[in-house]
């Protein structure tokens, strides 16, 4: 009997929490120091299952199959294939870095209080509970259950912002993101039991499922619409993708987006940007177009249209903003857009491209967001007219940055140009035009990237110049390990695709497009 990994990566946060909770709430060097222990264990047991995937075995691997409610057809059943393994990675990776980025400190010579110091014991717990959730959903192969986990990771999202976040905006964010995210939830779940019940299979096993209806399971359902036979797969499609495809960013669902990040602590920005972004994305992917093919081959064309929007419109509404995080925040609805883009095109590059952009947007927003919160933190704002000699302060910071920044505008030999080449070739492959309007956003980043750097790191310093000292080592540790992934998969960027495209080839046979 193999060890049951994927229910322990599953688990742990979860155990963890609750462990956290048991710790005396005076007790908050101890409370960080079992937060750091268990994101460490769950990021080696995420590194365990991402490079012991073989790409040339089966097509899901880590199996695990426990029965929960049978008269219903509802499993624990998990594993991941090549699309997941990598996200399920990322979030172990994500949850690493943002433990080691909300430890902080309180330094009594200059004033300055760093990451997490009001109730430490009950954010972590919060934290750890959002975490579970989302490597629920990254893993699950039951449609129930990817529904149960996917609530599990909103639901903490709105105490994480609400309790710790920045104070004049919160309230509003955090009920203004949970109210998005529900509703398209809600919806994507009356789909979801459309399909459970049309398949006629009695299980919400998302691989019989996938068998049944390319079978012909739903092939025979249609609905009368305005006088017109409308098949079921056309007509649920819709609901199910746009209902996950809200936390993913989609336009016109997008602005809840970058409030809910200005609003967040820096560690839930990350996990907001880095990973829960893409938990949308992931579970569009997984229920719409793999479980509705036909109906994914028939709105791509919408889909593509609503991305190419997401694309240069983002870009252009973060090159105005003069709040550091807003930037950040409308950078991330652009970057999003290219995942979505990949998608619409259903071919082998773009889907491959999303596959990749997935991972490496999650890395860089992850260390985008920390390298705000660094600086608020210090400086106490984050008007980019007010930020300047940063590079003199804090030079691992700048470098980071630095780095990201590239990453963000796809320089070659940067993750950022593995993920977005592969999506433009498919983009070009199906409409020229589209990828020509959506490489302008390429420019567009470029130019608020250099502003930034220009201004807050190489500008000149301000009022604050001796009011701090630089970041802590955990602080380093955290954007080093970011960034060495980062120029990773730029240099050899084999590392994932062979993962990613094992994952893809199987979408492809259910499309049509192998």
């Amino acid at each position: 009997m193999q060890f049951p990994v994927l229910t322990f990566i599953v688990m742990t946060p979860m155990v963890a929490g609750m462990l956290i909770l048991l710790i005396p709430a005076d007790r908050k060097t101890e409370v960080r120091a079992t937060a750091l222990l268990a994101a460490a264990f769950a990021l080696v047991l995420s590194l365990w299952v991402y490079f012991s995937f073989d790409p040339n075995g089966p097509q899901y691997q880590f199996i695990e199959k426990y029965a929960w409610l049978p008269f219903l057809g509802i499993d624990f059943h998990v594993a991941v294939d090549g699309i997941s393994a990598p996200l399920v990675l990322l979030t172990g990776v994500v949850m690493f870095t943002g433990v080691l980025i909300s430890w902080g400190e309180f330094d009594e010579e200059h004033h300055l209080s760093t990451g997490i110091q009001d109730r430490p014991r009950e954010f972590f717990a919060f934290l750890f509970l959002l975490a579970s959730g989302v490597f629920g959903v990254f893993v699950a192969q039951d449609l129930f259950m990817l529904f149960f986990f996917y609530e599990i990771a909103v639901f903490p999202m709105y105490l994480l912002i609400s309790i710790w976040g920045w104070v004049k905006t919160r309230e509003y964010a955090a009920m203004k993101l949970t109210l998005y995210l529900f509703i398209g939830s809600v919806i994507s779940l009356i789909g979801g039991l459309a399909i459970y019940f049309t398949a006629g299979i009695n299980s919400f096993d998302m691989i019989r499922l996938t068998e049944a209806i390319q079978n012909g399971a739903l092939s025979g359902v249609s609905y009368n619409v305005f006088g017109n036979a409308v098949p079921f797969q056309v007509f649920w499609f819709p609901f199910v993708f746009m209902g996950f495809a809200i936390l993913g960013g989609i336009f016109p669902f997008h602005n809840w987006s970058p409030d809910g990040h200005v609003a967040a602590p820096t560690a839930v920005s990350m996990f907001h940007a880095g990973v829960l972004m893409k938990l949308g994305a992931f579970a569009a992917l997984k229920v719409g177009i793999m479980l509705l093919p036909e109906g994914a081959r028939h709105w791509a064309p919408w889909i593509m249209s609503l991305a190419l929007v997401n694309v240069v419109y983002g870009a252009f509404i973060a090159s105005i903003q003069k709040d550091f995080k807003y930037v950040i925040g409308f950078s991330s609805v652009s970057h999003m857009g290219l995942v979505m883009l990949g998608f619409s095109t259903l071919t082998r590059e773009g889907l491959l491209g999303a596959g990749m952009q997935m991972f490496s947007h999650g890395v860089m927003t992850a260390l985008f967001f920390a390298v705000v919160g660094m600086i608020y933190d210090r400086s106490h704002t984050r008007q980019i007219p007010e930020l300047g000699g940063f590079s003199k302060l804090m030079p691992v910071v700048t470098v980071a940055f630095i780095i990201g920044g590239l990453v963000s505008l796809g320089m070659p030999g940067l993750s950022g140009f593995a993920a977005e080449f592969p999506i433009f070739m498919g983009v070009w492959r199906v409409n020229p035009w589209v990828a020509i309007i959506a490489s302008i956003s390429i420019v567009i980043t470029a130019s608020y990237i250099i502003r930034i750097i220009g201004s807050v790191f190489f500008g000149q310093m301000p009022h604050y110049e001796h009011h701090f000292g630089d970041v802590t080592t955990l602080d380093k540790v955290a954007l080093v390990t970011l960034c060495f992934i980062m120029i990773t998969i730029g240099v050899y960027p084999a590392v994932m695709d062979r993962l990613i495209s094992s994952g893809v080839t199987h979408i492809l046979r259910l499309v049509g497009g192998a």
